[in-house]
């Protein structure tokens, strides 16, 4: 438990974290993961490299220390760390590691004049109440996800049954356990950790489950990426009856009951759970859904077949595709060339802007939608995102 003192302490350093938290926590995962080897598998190291990772961690620290005596203001930061931990099989093992690294890093970056002992023992308290916050979650969602029907704890061996080419850049794998029992069954929405082993490296990853529930298995698209070690792996050396270790679905950016129009907008690869997301919404009624993507163009694109065949199927359902790209291609040719506008949502969203929307893909892109459903008038409160890599601020 925080003394009053300690929170004082906590508070007095947000100027210090505001002013150099990245590069505290840049040197934090230098330690990290230089002294601890064995938990270089939880980390993707192309988030490293790009600043992705550190830029994350810095805002959710000074988030924690600005609100330390108010965590209810935290709103869904928490349950966001949660899913991905438990996703990637983080364990209540690993927080004292990480722990001991982050204040090694404040003694060695804010120096003896400002990581005074009593600031380091603020905020060993404080990182100690944030993790046994994390792990009480953690062990109840491992807990309730063992519990249910088709769960398990752990890696589950899952065997590829099918390998599909969705574009020249995205391939579906599609996922049964190899005990043939069912399967967990996950919200639209969902992602799921995996663990492959590269050239004698281990490495975890989530992926966005691409298709709704089955009962049996699971399908995911993965783009693959430039120097993207899993993405080219699973490209290029799994194919049908390989073998893969899977973590139970995970993941709080799931599809809402109700009976709002659904409005899903993706740029690139963030349409692989958009695509799960309006399937089990049309699959469950004649709620309107509109499907708005962006993409280079049509070779990079993949589902094309799929959202013509829907328009076909429900005369609630329409979708508008959008190439940065001019195309030869005249057989599918796209409803608009450019790159996202206001005037596209303007037009093809319902008139009434009563909606649930969803949208996915790069930062920028998803910084740019954010703004223009605001100006449009949807309510932010039905305005739902989330980012594929660390989770940063959209400004």
């Amino acid at each position: 438990m925080l003394t009053t003192e300690q929170r004082d302490i906590i508070k007095a350093t947000v100027p210090l974290l505001e002013a150099g938290g990245e590069a505290l926590t840049t040197h934090f995962y230098k330690i990290l993961l230089a002294d601890h080897p064995e938990v270089r598998p939880l980390f993707n190291q192309a988030h490293q490299a790009n600043g992705a990772q550190p830029r994350a961690l810095a805002n959710g620290v000074l988030m924690y220390a600005r609100n330390i005596d108010r965590l209810e203001n935290l709103g869904s930061l928490a349950g966001q760390i949660v899913n991905k931990h438990v996703a990637l099989q983080i364990f209540p093992e690993h927080y004292p590691i990480v722990g001991g690294s982050l204040l090694q890093a404040m003694r060695e970056v804010l120096g003896p004049e400002l990581a005074t002992d009593e600031v380091i023992a603020a905020w060993a308290a404080a990182y100690q109440q944030l993790a046994d916050i994390l792990i009480g979650a953690e062990r109840g969602m491992y807990d309730t996800i063992a519990a249910t029907p088709g769960g398990w704890r752990g890696s589950r061996p899952f065997t590829v049954v099918d390998k599909r080419a969705e574009s020249s850049e995205i391939t579906s794998f599609y996922l049964r356990p190899v005990d043939g029992q069912p399967v967990i069954a996950h919200k639209a929405g969902q992602y799921i950790g995996l663990r492959i082993n590269v050239r004698g490296q281990e490495i975890r990853r989530t992926y966005s489950l691409s298709a709704p529930s089955s009962g049996t298995g699971y399908r995911i698209s993965v783009k693959r990426e430039l120097n993207g070690a899993a993405s080219n792996f699973l490209h290029d050396e799994v194919g049908i009856g390989s073998m893969l270790e899977l973590f139970p679905p995970s993941g709080q950016f799931t599809l809402i009951d109700g009976k709002k129009p659904l409005v899903l907008i993706s740029g690139g690869v963030g349409i692989t759970p958009m695509m799960a997301i309006a399937q089990a919404a049309l699959e469950s009624g004649n709620r309107q859904v509109v499907f708005i993507h962006y993409a280079r163009n049509m070779r990079v694109q993949g589902f094309q077949t799929v959202l013509d065949g829907w328009k076909v199927q429900y005369p609630q359902f329409s979708a508008y595709v959008v190439h940065s790209e001019e195309s030869d291609d005249t057989t599918t040719p796209a409803d608009a060339i450019g790159f996202p506008s206001v005037g596209h949502l303007e037009q093809w969203l319902p008139a009434v802007r009563d909606v649930e929307t969803y949208f996915v893909g790069p930062k920028p892109f998803m910084a740019f939608i954010k703004r223009a459903l605001q100006e449009i008038g949807v309510p932010e409160s039905q305005s739902h995102h989330e980012f594929f890599g660390p989770a940063e601020a959209l400004v």
